[in-house]
């Protein structure tokens, strides 16, 4: 997936004090649940936080503040579609678009997420879920290859998911053209996800395909799996 964030140091972890702690030790208590919208990364890591006492930071409940907190200089494409209307946002441009100037599918305020994490006390595991989480931006962050996993809808279960919750005209509905938003965003998301997919096998990252045919606890035991952590009741 090409993103600013390959050339944008503004988007990428600081680099650590010479004489004290990578930033990736500073986080080898964290876990991350990253992947496409609609994959159930919500469901799935509230259900593993609450069964391995790990403190739950879901990276969506955090957008508002990040917008608050980056200035127009650090995060252009943040400010720019914040002042967009909704038929400019998912109506009258193409996926492709919407996907190559969507602020947090280009890393932008990942920097103030990290301010975040490192706020948080060290005493007690973290995991960390949202499509903010990037393969390029937490890929440098790992100390082990169990810290990380990717979840991928297809098409179908993402539609299907939205559905289930009801949200999936919420946005649309919103619009002057329904049916196109729709459209529009979903085929955006399904491009994300696609994107996803060949950048972690490039880096060799794990990641779960996830299909109608995958119910909640299976995808449950193949996240923990991947994560390290060990299924409930085996001691975890």
């Amino acid at each position: 997936m090409t993103t600013s964030t390959d050339d944008d140091a503004r988007s990428r972890p600081a680099p650590a004090a010479d004489d004290g702690p990578s930033l990736a030790e500073r986080l080898q208590h964290v876990r991350w649940i990253g992947g496409g919208s609609g994959a159930g990364k919500s469901t799935v890591a509230t259900r593993l936080a609450g069964q391995h006492d790990l403190l739950l930071h879901r990276t969506d409940d955090s957008i508002e503040d990040h917008l608050r907190r980056c200035p127009p200089a650090q995060c252009p494409q943040l400010h720019a579609f914040a002042a967009q209307s909704l038929d400019e946002r998912w109506v009258t441009r193409s996926p492709q678009e919407m996907l190559a100037t969507f602020p947090w599918f280009q890393g932008e305020g990942f920097s103030l997420l990290l301010e975040d994490l490192l706020a948080l006390p060290r005493d007690r595991g973290v995991l960390v879920e949202g499509f903010r989480l990037l393969p390029q931006l937490v890929a440098p962050l790992l100390t082990a290859p169990h810290q990380a996993v990717w979840l991928l809808p297809s098409p179908a279960f993402r539609r299907a998911a939205f559905a289930s919750r009801g949200e999936l005209w919420d946005i649309a509905d919103r619009t002057s053209d329904p049916p196109r938003a729709l459209g529009n965003l979903l085929e955006r998301d399904r491009l994300f996800t696609d994107g996803l997919r060949a950048q972690l096998r490039r880096q060799r990252l794990p990641f779960l395909e996830v299909e109608q045919s995958v119910g909640e606890d299976e995808l449950m035991r193949r996240t923990a799996s991947a994560l390290g952590l060990a299924p409930a009741g085996d001691g975890g």
